[in-house]
């Protein structure tokens, strides 16, 4: 599961990055949680845009909006079967732009948060896939993150991790004359183990209602 994450780069850092135009502002955000607005980037034909997108996937189809608080993630071993899922990963895949993530570990009778950061400190992409929802006059886009099994130095701290994509993994992932499932799917892999570092922070993170610098500190250097 993928439940928090934080985006603090510089909006045109993440503009020049993933290639995308957007037409809006970004605010730092150290500890965002489902039910928010967060960036999301796809394919607007032959460039890529991005918005702002609510997280926790609201199928076209559901009665309720309510349903997106269950479908902040979608597991990347069945994405192209679950009536919720499939038909976004046809048409409707985007990147989901992150500077880390957080997990939790037991530990003791202390449920302990880390962040997971790219070993070289750029940001990571998410895969991920969006949906429009109208009902009674109301039009809400939002979005899913996919995870798939962590690899073997994640798997210490939680067994699942988001499926991040590398650059050359981001343009097949975008690109709309793709929609076979298996080529989509294969791409959802877990991150080589080799890219991706992890660190504690401190347990203020538990709350979404926190939201500072101080969140996405190492524990040890304070």
């Amino acid at each position: 599961m993928c439940g928090r994450f934080s985006l603090i780069t510089d909006v045109y850092e993440l503009m020049r990055q993933f290639q995308f135009e957007f037409d809006g502002e970004l605010e730092p955000r150290y500890n965002i949680a489902p039910g928010t607005d967060i960036l999301a980037i796809a394919a607007h034909g032959d460039k890529r845009v991005a918005g702002m997108l609510r997280w926790g996937l609201i199928p076209f189809w559901a009665d309720n909006e309510k349903i997106g608080y269950k479908m902040i993630n979608a597991r990347a071993e069945t994405v192209h079967e679950k009536g919720s899922f499939k038909q976004p990963l046809k048409s409707k895949r985007c990147l989901i732009p992150a500077d880390g993530y957080f997990e939790w570990k037991r530990e003791g009778n202390v449920k302990q948060p880390y962040r997971f950061i790219n070993q070289d400190n750029r940001p990571l992409a998410f895969a991920g896939l969006f949906d429009r929802w109208d009902r009674g006059g109301k039009t809400i886009y939002s979005c899913t993150i996919i995870t798939t099994a962590a690899n073997e130095k994640t798997a210490a701290i939680h067994d699942r991790m988001p499926a991040i994509l590398e650059r050359e993994q981001q343009d097949i992932w975008l690109d709309p004359s793709v929609t076979d499932p298996l080529t989509l799917t294969s791409l959802l892999k877990p991150y080589p183990l080799g890219k991706i570092d992890f660190y504690q922070v401190s347990t203020r993170v538990n709350s979404a209602r926190n939201e500072d610098e101080e969140l996405i500190a190492p524990l040890n250097s304070k």
